[in-house]
């Protein structure tokens, strides 16, 4: 099995996991991804928002609208830019992100069981160059550009 489906396999596994134990919580597949970028990242927009999460405009826009109906975000207008709606955490956002955090922290620790320090940070390094790597071609990709494979 090559690297990319080893990935595909971890990223696929946390995902359900997250899907089924955060369904108590009324968090719809995938939401918790924009609650937690929201919370490190407050005050983001949206455009920044889908480029960090690497998905199209308009399935960011459908989330995080089902976020506000949900009041775990709120927009507010930007001085600067009117255009711009920047993307908060509400009080029950905030307490569900403690909740999404702990479970991320927790599933870090599954994940990288039995690594040592060394290993941890090497392994980080090498994800974050393929992640880049990788970013770099879905850019691409979004532009309209062709791969060539």
């Amino acid at each position: 099995m090559d690297s990319l489906r080893k990935i595909g396999v971890i990223a696929r596994s946390l995902d359900s996991i997250s899907n089924i134990e955060f369904k108590e919580y009324e968090l719809s597949k995938g939401q918790y991804l924009y609650l937690v970028r929201i919370g490190e990242n407050p005050g983001i927009i949206l455009q920044q928002l889908c480029e960090m999460i690497c998905v199209d405009k308009t399935t960011g826009s459908r989330s995080v609208n089902n976020l506000v109906k949900a009041q775990l975000i709120r927009k507010e207008i930007s001085v600067n830019n009117r255009k711009n709606q920047l993307l908060y955490l509400t009080e029950k956002g905030k307490e569900m992100y403690d909740i999404v955090d702990r479970e991320n922290k927790y599933s870090n620790e599954v994940a990288l069981n039995g690594f040592s320090a060394s290993e941890r940070k090497l392994f980080n390094q090498l994800l974050d160059k393929a992640k880049d790597n990788v970013v770099k071609d879905w850019q691409k990709v979004k532009r309209g550009e062709k791969r060539d494979y």
